[in-house]
């Protein structure tokens, strides 16, 4: 007997802490722990279905206490009144709003706190009883109640316009009657639709014109060590376009969609002085403006005149090509070193688009040539 005592103590203990142990895990998960709690009733006005004792009490989404009791109310069987406590430093407030939320996959139900106006008062016990604060009164209403409310809602609405959906069904089979039997005509009229689409020939791509810049130009010595950079020219807004242009009294001109320039004129111009002036090879070098070149010279030119115009009386041809502009040369100090308009003339020889634009290219090498020749020699 001596022998066994020891033994028999021995086991008595370990139970003690195993069952200690398992009381003071449950105390801690659904009482609360060890800080100071306060204890809340909430009101449900309807089911509360899935809800446990121990379940999490959040506030604003954040775990504050466990719900430690369920019951129903004595008076009112449809009531369900849920024992909580959370943290005594969670602030629960009068206008605080209680529910039910569902989480994770499985959907377990807990009760949700949320809120309250910061200048809204704690909510305090009334004749010693817990703090009572009610539930939305939908809380409870699982996604299958509200699925079956909204199918009796969508019945009663098929079920008050029944005859106007029988009527609308009819409708519908007659009209569905009528287009098989003219089956034929309606192949009819859409192949007829097919023949009139596919009749309508496509807009043709336009065609893009060009000037060339004068190659022929009066011998020179060496190139002038001298650089000029020539900015985009200005013009007016009527010569700022790649149309080709055609003076009132010069007749039509073809639209952009038919035919322009590859750029606007401004731009072509730009373009086509810099070639001519490499063309040349009277300068050094020859370049549009570019951040961090220093030229010696800028050429600055003023579009005036890029159209077809009505020749004067007496002239071989009826239209003309009319190519001017004014020239400044400007230094290094921004000031103007020579000054000139140049204007040139080529009559059109053959109506149409190809005329018109062989007419401007002529008059555009004439006009360019004297530029160069000049800008040569005022440098």
């Amino acid at each position: 007997m001596e022998t066994r005592a020891p033994y028999a103590l021995i086991g008595l203990f370990v139970l003690a802490v195993i069952g200690g142990a398992f009381g003071f895990v449950y105390w801690l998960q659904n009482t609360g722990g060890l800080g100071e709690r306060a204890v809340y009733r909430v009101r449900f006005e309807s089911t509360v279905s899935g809800l446990l004792t121990g379940a999490a009490v959040l506030f604003n989404g954040i775990r504050v206490g466990e719900v430690t009791g369920l019951g129903l109310d004595a008076h009112n069987p449809r009531q369900v009144m849920a024992t909580i406590t959370v943290a005594a430093d969670t602030p629960v407030r009068v206008d605080t709003q209680a529910g039910l939320e569902f989480e994770g996959l499985t959907g377990v139900p807990v009760i949700a706190l949320r809120g309250g106006a910061p200048e809204a008062a704690r909510l305090a016990r009334a004749d010693g009883e817990a703090p009572t604060l009610r539930a939305d009164p939908a809380a409870g209403e699982s996604m299958t109640d509200a699925a079956r409310q909204a199918l009796r809602r969508i019945d009663a609405v098929l079920a008050d316009n029944s005859d106007a959906l029988k009527s609308s069904i009819a409708n519908l089979n007659t009209f569905t009657n009528a287009l098989a039997r003219n089956s034929d005509r309606v192949d009819t009229i859409i192949s007829g639709l097919e023949r009139m689409v596919a009749g309508t020939p496509a807009k043709p791509p336009p065609a893009f014109y060009d000037i060339t810049a004068p190659r022929a130009f009066p011998a020179s010595a060496a190139p002038a060590k001298v650089q000029l950079v020539i900015p985009e020219p200005n013009a007016l807004l009527a010569f700022d376009t790649p149309r080709i242009i055609f003076a009132p009294g010069a007749g039509d001109g073809p639209p952009v969609e038919v035919a322009q320039w590859r750029d606007n004129i401004p731009k072509l111009i730009q373009a086509k002085l810099i070639e001519s002036f490499e063309n040349a090879n009277y300068l050094s070098a020859v370049a549009r403006p570019i951040e961090g070149l220093a030229a010696d010279y800028q050429l600055l030119i003023d579009v005036r005149d890029f159209e077809i115009s009505p020749a004067k009386k007496g002239a071989d041809s009826a239209t003309v090509a009319h190519v001017g502009f004014a020239a400044k040369i400007l230094g290094g100090d921004g000031k103007i070193v020579a000054s000139r308009t140049f204007d040139a003339a080529a009559p059109v020889r053959d109506t149409g688009t190809g005329g018109a634009v062989a007419a401007l290219n002529d008059a555009f090498r004439a006009a360019a040539t004297d530029l160069v020749v000049w800008a040569h020699g005022a440098v």
